[in-house]
């Protein structure tokens, strides 16, 4: 894997840099701003708020690209604040070194008690489900998405490959209908990625695409919907 420099971000935040590929983990604006945004505003909230006349006893989350841990982070944060319970699964082909991720400052800005939680994470078995909290339990496995298979249904899938230019088949048609099959009805898909090419591919495999605001440095991004027929 090519070299990952720490990279510090407008708020304040680290990302990790791959300077070989010309790609970041995050935007250079804020880490945690854009993770924020996308992921848990446009994404958890949408599906404990938006679709609040329906009950989860666990809200199932898929994340494809768990990279830094720090949407992993913020969903177990919202889930302490919310007393409720997440089961938290996420691939990862080319995961960071436990000294790399000891590095980013997440947990101190997000809630430094999680310290520990976050580097339970990075450090833990693969392929086993882990109780990091009471509240949160995780899985990761180290396997590219095109031979990803799951029985399981999830509520929200947070899509944070790298970009269509870096991994470009990532975000093909086939990819999105993995994706659609996965979720459950009136489930979610969020992402940054808001390319015509990529709303297209998700159109077509049956989603309907919200387009919304982005966050600082960005004009917009997509969730995606699974819609109940």
């Amino acid at each position: 894997m090519n070299e990952k420099k720490l990279q510090l971000t407008e708020d304040g935040s680290y990302t990790i840099a791959i300077p070989a590929m010309h790609v970041t983990y995050h935007s250079k604006h804020g880490a945690i701003q854009e993770s924020m945004h996308i992921f848990i505003r446009s994404g958890l909230d949408y599906c404990m708020n938006e679709n609040r006349h329906l009950h989860y006893s666990t809200v199932n989350i898929f994340e494809v690209g768990f990279g830094t841990g720090l949407n992993a982070l913020l969903s177990l944060s919202e889930a302490i604040k919310r007393n409720q319970k997440i089961n938290y699964q996420t691939i990862e082909l080319y995961p960071l070194l436990p000294e790399e991720a000891a590095q980013l400052n997440y947990s101190f800005l997000v809630d430094e008690d999680l310290q520990q939680n976050f580097m339970a994470m990075h450090n833990c078995e693969w392929n086993k489900v882990i109780q990091i909290h009471p509240l949160f339990s995780f899985q990761k496995t180290k396997i590219d998405i095109q031979q990803f298979h799951s029985q399981q249904q999830f509520h929200a899938i947070y899509f944070d490959a790298f970009d269509p230019n870096t991994q470009p088949e990532l975000w093909r048609e086939s990819i999105f209908i993995k994706m659609y099959n996965m979720l459950y009805e009136n489930g979610i898909l969020v992402t940054y990625c808001s390319k015509g090419i990529v709303q297209r591919a998700m159109k077509t495999t049956g989603f309907t695409i919200e387009k919304l605001h982005g966050p600082v440095g960005k004009r917009e991004i997509v969730r995606a919907i699974k819609k109940s027929t």
